[in-house]
């Protein structure tokens, strides 16, 4: 069994707490194992959080208020995916340096959290006008013995 869902979101901090419960509720109505759906929806609010804060100003003067964030759990592996409209991660690397914080530190963890939570992750940006940030995660699923939806 597949499922997936796309949010186009606004670039509010109230939209985060709304994905999150959206994965949440979907992987227990799914009979995802809670701790692997607590990584995910850590994972997803760190992605959600940083397109918020970072993922509206393209660099040409012009400010955008949404994000999109799908989700896939497909057979045993889900995936998750945030893209925002922003200015993309710094050209030229293949992926944002991810050097830890400082355990007292606010900001700066978002990423490496992201990439100690899941299993694959991808750090791109958006082909063509515009660009933009795309965070891609996935983490293999582990399924509650009662699983209505459980991968056969």
């Amino acid at each position: 069994m597949s499922i997936w869902w796309s949010l186009h979101l606004r670039r509010e901090a109230a939209s985060v707490p709304l994905a999150r419960r959206l994965l949440l509720g979907t992987m227990e109505t799914a009979g995802v194992d809670p701790d692997i759906s607590y990584d995910l929806s850590v994972a997803l609010t760190e992605a959600c959080a940083n397109a918020v804060e970072h993922g509206g100003d393209t660099g040409h003067g012009a400010a955008t208020g949404a994000y999109r964030v799908t989700a896939y759990l497909d057979g045993e592996k889900c995936r998750i995916e945030v893209a925002d409209s922003g200015p993309g991660f710094p050209s030229g690397r293949a992926r944002p340096p991810l050097r830890p914080a400082r355990a007292d530190a606010e900001h700066g963890r978002g990423l490496c959290l992201i990439q100690e939570l899941a299993d694959h992750v991808r750090f791109d940006n958006e082909p063509g006008r515009g660009g933009g940030a795309v965070v891609t995660f996935d983490k293999i699923l582990k399924w509650r013995k009662d699983a209505p939806l459980m991968a056969v």
